[in-house]
C-alpha cells in the first residue's frame, strides 16, 4: 500500500470507486488501518461500504466513520459515499446487541400492510445515519419466482410483482423522503428467477423482453418513478437481450434498457467485481472497464486491495488509450457529484435513536406477519 500520489485522471477515476476494506484483526477492520487510509490516500475512492466486519457499536463505528471523512477532506476529496447492506434478516451488517434486527423482507411482504415496509426502512435509515453512513443498498426489488433460488429467497417481498412494487416503493420513501438517506434497489433486471447464486457463478435467465416487462422490470419501474436514488446491477446472462454479456456488463441493459427504456438518471453501481459471476469469466479489472462501457457510474469492490488497485488502473489504462473517453467518465462525475450534493451534508450524522421503538417496531410486524 505504497503508490505514488493520485493523478488528477487516477483522482477522477477514484470517484467512481466504492471500494471495503480488510483487516488483520476483527479490531483492525473496525478502524481506520492501513488499507482503509490507502483507498482514501492512494485511490482517491469516491466512497466505502462497510461489511460485518467492519461495524462495531454506535459510537466506534461512529468515530471511524467521521475519521474517514476528515481524511478525505484533507486530501481535497468530496465527502464519502459511506454504504452498507442492510436489508433487514439475514442480509445485515449491523446487528443485536448495538443495533436492531429488522425482519426480513418476505416478513414485511406477508404483512400486505405497505406502511411496514416504510416504517422499517425509515427505522434502519435513522440507525444507519447514527454512525455516519448515507447509502443503503436496499430495498430488495427481486420478484422471487423460482423457489429453487439460492440468493434471494425471503430477500424478497414476495413472487408477485405488484405486491414487490408497492412495497419497495414504500420502502424508497421510508430511506429517502422520511429519513434523507440515499436507497438502492436491487439486483436490476431482477435476480429472483436463477437457480445459481451469482458470488459462486454465472446464473443465466433465457426469458424474453415481454416477460421481463410484466414481471421482473415491475418494481424497478415503479421504484424509479418514485425517485429510486441508486440501482445496483446482477451478474446475470439474459441470453435474450444479450447473449454474450451479463447485465452488470452489458450496454443493450444497462444503457439501452434502463436509461434508455426505463428512462432512469439516478447513479448505477455494479454487484461486487469480485463475485464469481463476473470475476471467474472476464477478471475483476476487465469487468470494471465493461460495466463503464456499458453504462455503469460507480464501481464496486468490497475485499481485496490487489483487486482494487487493479481496477483502478485498468480503467486509468482504458481512459488513458482511447478505450473509455473521458466524456464518459464525466457523465457518471456529474451524476455523482448531484448525488453528493443533495443527499450528503454536515448535518447527515443524527444522535438520537429510539432503539426501544425500532425494536418494538420489528416484533409488530413479525407479529402481524404471523397473524397474530
Amino acid at each position: 500500500m505504497n503508490l505514488n500520489t493520485p493523478t488528477d485522471l487516477q483522482i477522477k477515476i477514484g470517484q467512481l470507486l466504492l471500494f471495503g476494506w480488510q483487516g488483520e484483526t476483527p479490531a483492525a477492520a473496525r478502524a481506520v488501518n492501513s488499507h482503509a487510509a490507502a483507498l482514501i490516500d492512494e485511490l482517491a475512492v469516491g466512497g466505502v461500504i462497510l461489511m460485518g466486519r467492519n461495524v462495531g457499536s454506535l459510537e466506534e463505528t461512529r468515530a471511524m466513520l467521521a475519521e474517514m471523512q476528515e481524511l478525505a477532506a484533507a486530501r481535497g476529496l468530496p465527502p464519502l459515499f459511506v454504504a452498507t447492506d442492510q436489508e433487514g434478516g439475514r442480509v445485515s451488517r449491523f446487528i443485536p446487541p448495538h443495533y436492531t434486527r429488522f425482519p426480513v423482507a418476505k416478513t414485511i411482504g406477508d404483512t400486505a400492510d405497505f406502511d411496514n415496509a416504510r416504517q422499517a426502512a425509515r427505522a434502519i435509515a435513522q440507525e444507519l445515519k447514527a454512525v455516519g453512513l448515507n447509502w443503503d443498498f436496499a430495498p430488495v426489488l427481486d420478484v422471487n419466482n423460482n423457489p429453487k433460488n439460492p440468493v434471494i429467497g425471503d430477500r424478497s417481498y414476495g413472487d408477485d410483482p405488484d405486491l414487490v412494487a408497492k412495497m419497495g416503493v414504500a420502502a424508497v420513501r421510508g430511506f429517502q423522503d422520511d429519513a434523507g438517506l440515499l436507497a438502492c434497489g436491487k439486483h436490476f433486471p431482477g435476480h429472483g428467477d436463477t437457480e445459481v447464486d451469482s458470488h459462486l457463478a454465472l446464473p443465466t435467465i433465457g426469458v424474453d423482453r415481454a416477460r421481463l416487462d410484466a414481471v421482473e422490470l415491475v418494481p424497478f419501474r415503479a421504484a424509479i418513478a418514485a425517485g429510486l436514488a441508486g440501482i445496483m446491477t446482477s451478474h446475470i446472462l439474459f441470453t435474450e437481450l444479450d447473449a454474450a454479456l451479463p447485465a452488470t456488463l452489458s450496454p443493450t441493459i444497462l444503457t439501452g434498457i434502463l436509461r434508455g427504456d426505463l428512462g432512469y438518471e439516478g447513479l448505477i453501481i455494479t454487484d461486487c467485481l469480485e463475485m464469481k459471476g463476473v470475476a471467474d469469466q472476464w477478471g475483476s479489472a476487465e469487468a470494471s472497464v465493461l460495466a463503464l462501457e456499458a453504462g455503469a457510474d460507480i464501481l464496486l469492490c468490497c475485499h481485496t486491495w490487489e483487486t482494487q488497485v487493479a481496477i483502478r488502473d485498468a480503467v486509468t489504462a482504458a481512459v488513458r488509450n482511447g478505450r473509455i473517453t473521458e466524456a464518459r467518465i464525466e457523465e457518471s462525475l456529474a451524476r455523482i457529484a448531484a448525488a453528493k450534493k443533495r443527499w450528503i451534508s454536515k448535518q447527515n450524522v443524527i444522535a438520537e435513536i429510539d432503539f426501544a421503538g425500532h425494536r418494538a417496531l420489528s416484533e409488530r410486524v413479525t407479529a402481524a406477519a404471523a397473524g397474530e
